[in-house]
């Protein structure tokens, strides 16, 4: 489904992943191996609009007129969660670079705190994939959006697996030019800020800190 800026998968195998994922008895394991599985599978739509030269390629045959790619894409975590799909965006393109934010929200206002920022040289000219399994308010994504504006950067597309539609309006709001590619989309917010169904906290679950 696509309204807007926003891409909401629909596959059957996706859909499917998730429903592990979510479910509380998961192991951290399995929820990591998930992760990069789902990643992979919305990978696919979220480097889509990567643009192309054309190539001539020698084939034993003949030659073949394609393309190759025309950008480096560099693959943004948000610490920590964001780790984990890193490593399935680097399984469908390992040439990809890695570059990282750290962002934690302040759990009594539920404002994004920023510690760390790390990125590869020129990102101005790299397809930039901002990557962190969960959209909640959207407060982090937000900051990691303007770090990333503020270093040059200008293909931006944001990944999640879940996110609330709170969460996903808050971005759309602040930086209406960057598309969100998303697993699957929830309904509402806890009190806490917390995406209701969910699956709980990414980071604890995926490391086993819970």
């Amino acid at each position: 489904m696509t309204t807007g800026k926003t891409f909401v998968s629909k596959h059957p195998l996706l859909q499917d992943k998730i429903g592990r994922l979510r479910h509380k008895g998961t192991h951290p394991a399995d929820f990591r191996r998930l992760v990069g599985e789902i990643t992979m599978l919305l990978g696919y739509e979220v480097l889509c609009d990567l643009k192309l030269d054309k190539a001539d390629v020698q084939t034993p045959l003949g030659i073949w007129q394609g393309g190759k790619a025309a950008q480096e894409i560099t693959i943004v975590s948000i610490l920590r969660a964001g780790l984990g799909m890193a490593e399935g965006f680097m399984k469908l393109e390992p040439t990809a670079r890695c570059a990282h934010i750290g962002v934690y929200r302040n759990e009594d206002t539920l404002e994004p705190v920023r510690y760390y920022a790390r990125f590869p040289a020129n990102i101005d000219k790299h397809y930039v994939v901002l990557a962190d399994p969960m959209l909640a308010t959207g407060g982090s994504a937000v900051e990691a959006i303007d770090i990333l504006k503020n270093q040059g950067a200008k293909g931006i597309v944001f990944a999640c697996i879940i996110a609330a539609k709170d969460g996903v309006s808050h971005v759309h709001k602040i930086h209406p030019d960057v598309p969100i590619y998303i697993g699957s989309l929830d309904e509402k917010l806890s009190d806490k800020g917390y995406i209701l169904p969910g699956l709980g906290d990414a980071g604890d679950r995926m490391f086993g800190t819970v």
